[in-house]
């Protein structure tokens, strides 16, 4: 039997995406994929992909559906960028919890010496979307605690 691997980086993307803003179970519910870059098709740099906002005091009912939430109800919690062969989560608050739960979950994770520093982690392959989202939502956790 083979099995499929997905390692295309606008596909990984899109599969985290996916995952993000459709679930609506537990702290998932109040995230949403924002500001998406549609012409984005990945570089060896990474191409900024799409941001993930967490609704702050209720900021919109079902994240699900409101894809352009007012930035005083609403605060970034990661932005997605696109490689040719991965995607990668830089997360700008909760990252002492990215960064461990990531290791935990044997994420690639790496620190960005950036003010105010962040969290990079990366996923490479359509296998390690659900990992990440574990990771997304322990950071989700965490911020709103």
């Amino acid at each position: 039997m083979v099995e499929d691997s997905v390692a295309d980086g606008r596909r990984i993307a899109e599969l985290l995406a996916s995952e993000v803003d459709g679930r609506v179970d537990g702290v998932l519910d109040a995230l949403a994929v924002v500001n998406p870059d549609r012409s984005a098709t990945g570089s060896p740099d990474g191409e900024r992909a799409y941001d993930v906002a967490r609704a702050v005091d209720g900021a919109w009912d079902d994240a699900r559906t409101q894809h352009a939430p007012d930035d005083s109800r609403s605060e970034l919690l990661a932005e997605v960028y696109i490689h040719e062969d991965r995607a990668r989560i830089e997360f700008r608050d909760g990252q002492d919890t990215a960064a461990e739960t990531a290791e935990e979950l044997e994420l690639r994770v790496r620190p960005k010496a950036v003010r105010p520093p962040q969290t990079l982690v990366f996923v490479e392959s359509g296998a390690e979307v659900k990992r990440a989202v574990d990771v997304v939502e322990s950071v989700t956790e965490a911020v709103s605690a």
